[in-house]
């Protein structure tokens, strides 16, 4: 498939889509409470465990649509780098992001 942008554009989204289902999917197969848009305040509250296994689940489903849509080879290709680019920046958002709330969770 030809690199165009939209092509890379949709494999930076699907790399942050399958890269946000992993904290959701965990959180929520764990039993554990998780922020998520659907708390109160949103993302920063934390929503159940259920709540998260759905929202991680949907994460899954729209990043493989993605995948589908543009797929991606790995190896050092601009496909795959696009996809990384978009797992790293969500993971580095989300780490920040909840890094700031993480005190309240300290024991």
């Amino acid at each position: 498939m030809e690199a165009t942008t939209a092509v890379l554009v949709t494999q930076y989204f699907a790399g942050m889509f399958l890269c946000n289902a992993i904290p959701h999917l965990a959180a929520g197969l764990q039993g554990r409470t998780f922020p998520s848009p659907f708390s109160s305040p949103p993302t920063i509250g934390h929503s159940s465990a259920l709540v998260n296994v759905f929202w991680g689940l949907f994460n899954v489903i729209v990043g493989l649509v993605l995948v589908d849509k543009a797929p991606i080879t790995i190896g050092m290709n601009g496909g795959f780098i696009a996809a990384m680019a978009g797992a790293v920046s969500l993971g580095i958002f989300a780490a920040f992001h909840f890094g700031k709330f993480a005190w309240r969770d300290a024991k």
